[in-house]
This record gives structure tokens, sequence and C-alpha cells, in this order.
């Protein structure tokens, strides 16, 4: 078992991670509303990241509209608060950083970007890691 430690920067190496993976897609960038972590295409949030503070190991927040029913199955996962979970956007608290595989979590912030971006960039970006 990894020291609390070991754990904290496991924990944080995750967050940094899922940060750098949403600030890679097109026309990304870090916003803070809130004193809390967000990326936005455009003026859009496309993914909650949390504060540091936060008690989880890691924290996200996607609007999925195609995979929201399946992934609230999953006892990580809660309708965002603040009303945001009607419109498709889900909360995903980690306790640990093997809690989901990476990918998947990969995954749905991809789905939340092409929710939230122009269509030209969403359209780009999916020809571009299909192709």
């Amino acid at each position: 078992m990894p020291s609390a430690g070991g754990r904290s920067s496991e924990c944080h190496e995750l967050r940094e991670e899922l940060r750098a993976f949403a600030l890679g897609l097109p026309e990304a960038w870090e916003d803070f509303p809130w004193e809390e972590s967000v990326v936005k295409v455009g003026k859009k949030i496309f993914a909650f990241l949390g504060s540091h503070d936060s008690e989880s190991c890691a924290s996200l927040g996607v609007k999925l509209p195609e995979s929201a029913d399946a992934i609230l199955q999953e006892r990580w996962a809660t309708p965002s608060s603040h009303g945001l979970g009607r419109s498709g956007w889900v909360t995903i608290e980690l306790r640990s950083p093997d809690e989901a595989p990476l990918d998947l979590l990969f995954d749905l912030v991809v789905e939340s970007y092409c929710a939230v971006a122009p269509k030209r960039l969403a359209a780009a970006y999916l020809a571009k890691i299909e192709g």
C-alpha cells in the first residue's frame, strides 16, 4: 500500500495529466473562476478540474450528452450540482488514482469538448484522431 505521500504524489500526477490533456485540445485554455481550475474553448467551459483543496484524489466535471447515463452507473460519478446535471453535466470524484482508467477519463474530456466547442473545431479534432 502506498504511503500517504505516495498517494498524494500519484493524485497530483493524475490531476496534472487530466489538465494537460484538456489543455492540449484545440484552442483550449485555463481559467480560474470560483477559485477552481476550469478549461474552456472560446468562452465555454468543457472541464471543471476542481481546486487543489479538494478532499478527493481528483475531481472532474464534464458535459456528457452521449455517455452520461452509462457513466452515472459508476460509484464515482454523480450529476453535477447547481442544476448542471439536468443538462448532462457529470461530476467525477476519484478517491484513488486508479479508480477509473485514464483513457476513459480522456474520452470523457473529449466528449465534453466536442459538446461545447464550435462545430468546426470539434470536427477537425475528431478527423485528426480518427485519421
